[in-house]
C-alpha cells in the first residue's frame, strides 16, 4: 500500500517547469509519507505530474514508482496505491501475448494490463486499488479506484489543472488550494458523518472518484464510468450447492490474500469473521511448516465494566484464547491505555482529515501501531456483516418501516447542539432524506423479489454503499498512517456478487445470523466459535473515557476562541457534560453513544483549527 498525489493540466507543458512542478509534487507526497515510509519519487511529464510514497509488499526492491514502461516508443508511468490478489493469472496472460517483465511486482502487471487492453483492465482486476496512468499514445491519464472504495482517490480542480491525492491533506499543498467547508460540507459533517456521501470530499469543490468507476483525463476534459456493479438476478443454486460456493469463495480469496513478501498476521476477535479467516490462514501456513501470527485487541479494565446489551451480548475475550490453542497461532493480545484513547483523538482525525469515531478510530490508531512494530501486512474481518446480513436491522421491524439510514433514524441531537440560524440553513433531515432517496434509487431490482424481500435489497444496498465503505475508510487511515497495509477478503467482488443474489431464507435459515457463512465455516472452526453470536468492534466501557471526553469538552466551551462555537450552541454543547451516557442507544451504528458523540464533536473542533477550516 502506498500513497499516490500529483496534478495533470493540458494546457501547459509541465516540462517546461520540471523542477518546480516536482517540488510541488515532492511536498504534496511528503503529507502521505506515513503511507509509504519505504520509497518515494516523482515524475514530470508533458501533461501530467505524479509522486508516490512507498509501503514495499511486493517485490521490495524492484516495485519502485512512479514506474515507467515505453512500448513501441510511447511511454506509460503509472503511480499506484494497493495490491492485486490476481497478479499470478495477469502475468501469465500477458506473457501469452509476448510482454516481458523485470520485476515481480503487481505494479508492472497493472501497467503493462492497462497497456494491452486500455481501460478495459479495470473490470479484469482482482483487487483493493487506486491509481493514474499517463498514457503518451493517447494523451490522457487513466484513473481507477476499486469496486467498494478500500483505497481512496480525491480531487480538485484549480485553474486549468486536475490536483488528485490519497488524502485530503496532500491536496492542500498545492498551490491556493485551502480547505473551505459550505453548505453541503456542513451537512455531510452534522447530518451523516462518520459515513459519508460517496463523491462528496466535503470540502468545497473537492471530489472523490466513486469505486467501482473509472476516469478519463484528456484536453477535452473528464469522463467518468462506471466498470462493475451489483446485478440482481434469481438465486438458482440448491442450499447445500449455495453452501460451497461460498466455502470455495471464503477459502480462495483467503489464500490469495496471504500472498506476500513480508510477514502477514490477522486481527483475531474471536467473533466468525476473524476466526474464518484466521483459520484458513493458520491451516495455510502449517502447510508450509510455518505458525500464522494473530492479534487481539481490548481496553485497560474493560472486563471490569462491561455490560451485554442488543449489539454486544459478549465479551471477545473469553473467545480468543479458544482460537489460538485451536490454531496454535503466534498470538499477542494488544489492550489500549485509557488516555490513548483521549490523547489519540485528535491524531486520529490528522489521519482520516475528517472526524470519525472518536474512540473507536483512536484505538484502532493505537492498536496498528502496536501490530506496525512487528508485521506491515495483515487481515482483518471487516464487510462480512454487510454482505451476509449480520447487523441487527437486516430484521429489525423499524428498518423495514423507516425510510432512513438505519444506523441513524434520529438526527435530533445532532441538531439540538447547533445554533439556530445554522441549523435552518442546513436542514440537516431533508439532507439526510435526499442522500438516502439517491441510494435507494441505486439499489438494484429483480421483479422476483417480494416486497420485504425488495426492502431487504434496499438495507443491504445501503450498508455496502455507505456503511461498509465508512468502516473500510476508517481502516485505511487508521491503518497507513501507522505504515500498515490492511487487507480485507470479504471485500473480494466475486464473494460479494454472488452473495448478493443469496435469498434471505438461506442467509437467515432457521433464524441464525450469517446463518450461510456459519455452514460453510464447518470443519473449518470450531463448533462453540462457529455458533458464538456476533460481538461487533470491541469499544471501551471503561467510565474513564467519559469523564476524559467532558473535561476536553468543558475545556472547549470555556474557549471563547474555540472555532466549534461559530456552529454550535455554547449551553445545548454544556448540556452533553450531565447527560445520560445512553450507551444502549448509539448515535451512530451500534458503537457510537454519548461519550462517543462527545468524542465527534472534539475532532470537529480539531479539524477547524487545525486545518484553519474558512465557513462560507
Amino acid at each position: 500500500m502506498c500513497g499516490i498525489c500529483g496534478f495533470i493540466n493540458f494546457k501547459t507543458n509541465l516540462v517546461k517547469n520540471e523542477g518546480e512542478n516536482k517540488a510541488i509534487a515532492y511536498k504534496m507526497a511528503k503529507k502521505l509519507r506515513h503511507r509509504g515510509p519505504d520509497s518515494w519519487g516523482e515524475w514530470a511529464g508533458e501533461h501530467a505530474v505524479f509522486a508516490h510514497s512507498r509501503l514495499a509488499v511486493i517485490d521490495v526492491e524492484n516495485g519502485l514508482q512512479p514506474m515507467k514502461r515505453t512500448v513501441e516508443g510511447h511511454e506509460f508511468v503509472i503511480t499506484y496505491n494497493g495490491e492485486l490478489y490476481n497478479t499470478a493469472d495477469l502475468r501469465r496472460d500477458l506473457e501469452s501475448y509476448g510482454y516481458d517483465f523485470t520485476t515481480a511486482s503487481d505494479t508492472e502487471v497493472l501497467l503493462y494490463a492497462y497497456i494491452h487492453y486500455g481501460e478495459k483492465c479495470a473490470g479484469m482486476l482482482n483487487g483493493i486499488y487506486a491509481f493514474a496512468i499517463w498514457d503518451s499514445m493517447r494523451q490522457r491519464v487513466f484513473v481507477c479506484r476499486d469496486r467498494f472504495g478500500v483505497k481512496p482517490f480525491f480531487y480538485t480542480y484549480k485553474n486549468d489543472a486536475m490536483i488528485f491525492a490519497s488524502e485530503l491533506k496532500s491536496l492542500f499543498e498545492y498551490p491556493d488550494l485551502e480547505p473551505v467547508l459550505d453548505k453541503t460540507g456542513l451537512c455531510e459533517l452534522f447530518a451523516l458523518s462518520p459515513a459519508r456521501t460517496q463523491g462528496v470530499g466535503v470540502f468545497k469543490d473537492v471530489l472523490e472518484l466513486r469505486p467501482a468507476h473509472y476516469m478519463i483525463i484528456d484536453r477535452n476534459g473528464a469522463k467518468i464510468k462506471r466498470y462493475w456493479s451489483l446485478k440482481s438476478a434469481a438465486h438458482t443454486d440448491s442450499y447445500d450447492e449455495t453452501i460451497e460456493k461460498v466455502r470455495y469463495l471464503v477459502n480462495d480469496t483467503v489464500k490469495r490474500q496471504l500472498i506476500s513478501d513480508v510477514p502477514v498476521a490477522t486481527f483475531l476477535s474471536g467473533g466468525l469473521d476473524s476466526s474464518v479467516i484466521t483459520a484458513i490462514g493458520a491451516i495455510e501456513k502449517a502447510k508450509a511448516g510455518e505458525r500464522l501470527s494473530t492479534y487481539s485487541f481490548d481496553y485497560e479494565d474493560n472486563s471490569k465494566y462491561f455490560k451485554a446489551s442488543h449489539f454486544q451480548p459478549d465479551s471477545d475475550t473469553q473467545w480468543v484464547p479458544r482460537m489460538v490453542e485451536e490454531f496454535r497461532t503466534n498470538h499477542t493480545y494488544l489492550v489500549c491505555p485509557n488516555n490513548m484513547l483521549t490523547d489519540l483523538l485528535e491524531e486520529a482525525l490528522l489521519a482520516k482529515d475528517l472526524p470519525g469515531m472518536a474512540d473507536v478510530d483512536a484505538s484502532l490508531l493505537y492498536f496498528c501501531r502496536e501490530v506496525k512494530k512487528n508485521h506491515t501486512v495483515v487481515l482483518s474481518g471487516e464487510c462480512s456483516d454487510e454482505i451476509f446480513g449480520g447487523y441487527p436491522w437486516f430484521r429489525e421491524k423499524k428498518a423495514f418501516e423507516t425510510p432512513a439510514f438505519p444506523w441513524c433514524y434520529d438526527l435530533s441531537l445532532r441538531n439540538n447542539i447547533l445554533l439556530p440560524s445554522v441549523s435552518e440553513t442546513l436542514d440537516l433531515d431533508g439532507y439526510s432524506r435526499m442522500r438516502y432517496e439517491e441510494s435507494i434509487a441505486e439499489t438494484p431490482v429483480f421483479e422476483g423479489d417480494s416486497e420485504e424481500e425488495k426492502r431487504r435489497r434496499e438495507i443491504s444496498y445501503l450498508n455496502i454503499n455507505w456503511f461498509m465503505t465508512n468502516l473500510l475508510d476508517r481502516k485505511d487511515r487508521m491503518s497507513m498512517a501507522s505504515g500498515l497495509e490492511v487487507r480485507v477478503p470479504f471485500c473480494d467482488h466475486r464473494l460479494v456478487e454472488y452473495v448478493w443474489n443469496i435469498p434471505w431464507e438461506m442467509k437467515n435459515k432457521d433464524n441464525i445470523s450469517k446463518n450461510v457463512l456459519r455452514e460453510a465455516a464447518k470443519g473449518i472452526l470450531p463448533e462453540d466459535v462457529r455458533v458464538r453470536r456476533k460481538s461487533p468492534y470491541p469499544k471501551t466501557h471503561n467510565p474513564h473515557y467519559e469523564e476524559a471526553v467532558k473535561a476536553l469538552l468543558d475545556g472547549v466551551i470555556s474557549d471563547s476562541n474555540a472555532p466549534i462555537l461559530a456552529l454550535c450552541d455554547r449551553e445545548k454543547l454544556s448540556a452533553l457534560l450531565n447527560g445520560s451516557s445512553d450507551y444502549g442507544k448509539p448515535f451512530f451504528g451500534q458503537l457510537m453513544a454519548g461519550p462517543q458523540f462527545i468524542g465527534y464533536i472534539l475532532q470537529m473542533n480539531y479539524l477547524l483549527r487545525d486545518y484553519h477550516v474558512k465557513i462560507m
